[in-house]
């Protein structure tokens, strides 16, 4: 079994409505396109004690089993930006002004002083606080932020990690990317994945279940699903029943599905492969 990745979304304009969530088809996206699978997400709205209640468990996963947790959002420096702290209290380490973190912050201070035509003054109440942003837990390592520089942060525990980013997309989506290709490279494409599904129509879950148990108990290692449907605009009324797993396993109980279907006198509609 290959190793579990995890996606924490923060924030209380997800919760409310205000925006709409962008990174869960996404991050799913960024690992298929590894051989990689989503195992699980968490919305979490900023309450710092919920924040580090999540993030503990993420970290107890990733000492335990070696999970990879990417967190977006709540990174930032303002009253309502509690996750760097609590990925502190989570962790049980003190927070510190990370020194990479601190040179990339004051660079891009001083870029944007020169935008404006103004010297760039270090000392500045507002540009103090800037610098808040890259205070992380100690021991931290720093995610590149290709959009404006303002750095993410990784935190390792065990054999696995949480990876934290911020909830833009246009910054969380590339510094995500890098974090799988430069960190987690020898996960990729490590086990090969395939789904084998057939529309059924005109049955019920109820009846197909002791079939699925019947495949599942028969070959060890793949996962019977039934994905049920009221109003599809092309099969209407109708269930995808399949499996999924390694090829090999997937190949020989696919044609046992389907043969425990064809003992029901079922129709079937078309065969799909993922």
């Amino acid at each position: 079994m290959g190793t579990s990745f995890g996606l924490v979304i923060v924030g209380d304009e997800i919760l409310s409505g205000k925006r709409a969530d962008k990174h869960l088809p996404k991050v799913i996206e960024l690992l298929g396109a590894r051989g990689l699978q989503l195992n699980h997400a968490e919305y979490v709205g900023d309450d710092p004690a919920r924040i580090t209640a999540t993030l503990a468990r993420a970290f107890g996963a990733a000492r335990e089993t070696g999970e990879v947790v990417f967190s977006t959002g709540g990174i930032g420096a303002t009253p309502d930006d509690h996750t760097r702290q609590c990925a502190a209290k989570a962790l049980g380490v003190e927070l510190a002004l990370h020194p990479q973190a601190h040179a990339l912050i004051t660079q891009r201070m001083q870029v944007l002083a020169r935008e404006r035509g103004v010297p760039y003054e270090p000392d500045r109440p507002d540009n103090v606080h800037r610098l808040n942003m890259g205070v992380f837990p100690v021991g931290a390592e720093i995610i590149p932020n290709p959009y404006n520089g303002i750095p993410g942060f990784s935190c390792k525990a065990g054999g696995g990690a949480v990876h934290f980013v911020p909830g833009f997309p246009v910054m969380a989506w590339p510094m995500i990317e890098w974090v799988l290709d430069h960190r987690h490279a020898p996960l990729h494409h490590q086990s090969a994945h395939v789904e084998k599904s057939v529309i059924v129509f005109d049955s019920m879950e109820a009846m197909l279940t002791p079939l699925m148990l019947a495949i599942e108990a028969a070959h060890p290692g793949v996962k019977v699903f039934s994905l049920p449907s009221v109003d599809h605009p092309e099969y209407g009324r109708h269930i995808e029943l399949g499996v999924k797993g390694a090829p090999d396993a997937v190949n020989q109980a696919y044609p046992a599905l389907l043969a425990g279907l064809h003992r029901f006198d079922l129709k079937l509609g078309p065969e799909l492969v993922r």
